[in-house]
């Protein structure tokens, strides 16, 4: 392909305005579910605007990962669509051009994009899981007195539940402190006091909890003996466990992991359990993902040229279909690759042949100015939907 072809350069120009506005929108979309949880983290932990930025920026590559493919399909569509309703393609048609010939400059798009969700995939996606949830983690644990609720029970910490009837805003103490500690094997400890005070203790992630003129009841199960003791003065040392849902630095995921971690923990799998699949579909899940950009492109270049005669939404109602059932099929390839039905590997690249190969031949049919009818079956679809729901569907003139 010559780089410096006008209609190369002509197309490739034209594709991404839409790609910026697509990926935008996107951007937006998946953001909103992200920020539920961190103004989550807002409210209850105070986090200050320079670590909600960062939590934000976290998150990107995760979104970048998804949100690439599924632009660069809906920008080649809505490139296509506008070159068809102008009626651009019959020109270059006329003019001798093949439809063909319109393929190399989305290859090189779709190239260009692969590249950029590879690099998101491979090095951006374990760098932000790793430091989104180690910021989390860090913000809660400095901020955990914080945001202890009232009335509620609460086992942040290992092997401890306690329950704070009251908190004295003014002082920040903890009134009518009820705690059931099972830490020591075969002994349930049962501490109830009036007041107590929450302090971070000398030990990363540690807390220490004083409490004043309380009692602490034992309960052995083995001599089935039971202790009480009163205190003046009791301090109880508690570990945090997880503040937020999921957030642990004990254990890493394997979409936390690079490509040389995840290779090393297949290889070290003495049994194929359910970790070494899921590590398997996240080593092939890197480049699959990816070069769905190249098999979407391929798919929406026929689409946007067949859909001339319809509106625009109905071609891109028919963009957003085909990428469903390319989520749909990568789910499903996740699903049954977890439980080993077939290898994982099949199940991650399963989808971009698909895909890709529906592809192909629709740009075969489309290039022999076969039409593939895309229109109809909308109407059939949309008519059988109605019929479904008890209305009786008339098609728009």
């Amino acid at each position: 392909m010559n780089p410096n072809s006008i209609l190369n350069r002509y197309i490739i120009k034209e594709m991404i305005p839409p790609f910026l506005m697509n990926l935008m929108f996107f951007i937006f979309v998946f953001l909103m579910r992200q920020v539920l949880e961190i103004t989550n983290m807002i409210v209850n932990y105070k986090v200050g605007f320079m670590n909600f930025i960062l939590l934000l920026a976290f998150s990107m590559p995760f979104f970048f990962v998804y949100i690439i493919p599924m632009s660069v399909m809906l920008a080649v569509l809505l490139t296509f669509l506008r070159l068809s309703n102008d009626n651009e393609v019959v020109a270059l048609k006329a003019g001798g051009i093949s439809v063909y010939r319109l393929i190399p400059p989305v290859l090189v798009f779709g190239f260009v994009s692969t590249v950029l969700t590879a690099m998101m995939a491979v090095w951006g996606l374990p760098w932000g899981e790793s430091a989104y949830r180690q910021l989390a983690f860090e913000v809660v644990r400095s901020n955990f007195n914080v945001g202890l609720k009232a009335r509620q029970f609460n086992d942040s910490f290992d092997g401890v539940m306690f329950y704070v009837n009251d908190i004295d805003v003014k002082t920040q103490s903890l009134l009518d402190v009820f705690i059931n500690d099972h830490r020591k094997t075969g002994i349930t400890s049962t501490v109830v006091a009036p007041r107590g005070f929450l302090f971070q203790g000398h030990e990363p992630y540690t807390y220490i909890l004083r409490l004043y003129n309380g009692t602490v009841n034992q309960v052995k199960l083995e001599s089935k003996s039971a202790h009480s003791i009163r205190f003046d003065t009791y301090d109880l040392q508690l570990d945090l466990k997880d503040a937020v849902s999921g957030m642990t630095t004990r254990t890493r995921k394997e979409r936390e992991m690079n490509l040389s971690e995840l290779k090393a923990l297949i290889e070290r799998s003495d049994q194929k359990d359910s970790h070494y699949f899921s590590a398997i579909m996240e080593y092939h899940k890197k480049f699959s993902i990816p070069f769905s950009c190249i098999a979407l492109a391929l798919m929406a270049i026929p689409l946007g040229i067949q859909t001339q005669s319809t509106r625009k939404s109905a071609g891109l109602g028919i963009g957003l279909i085909a990428f469903l059932i390319y989520y749909l099929l990568l789910s499903a390839g996740i699903i049954l690759g977890e439980t080993g039905a077939y290898p994982p590997a099949v199940g991650m690249w399963m989808p971009n042949i698909i895909m890709g190969g529906v592809g192909v031949y629709l740009t075969v049919k489309t290039a022999n100015d076969r039409p593939i009818g895309l229109y109809t079956m909308t109407r059939r679809l949309k008519s059988l939907f109605f019929q479904a729901m008890g209305f009786r569907f008339r098609p728009s003139l």
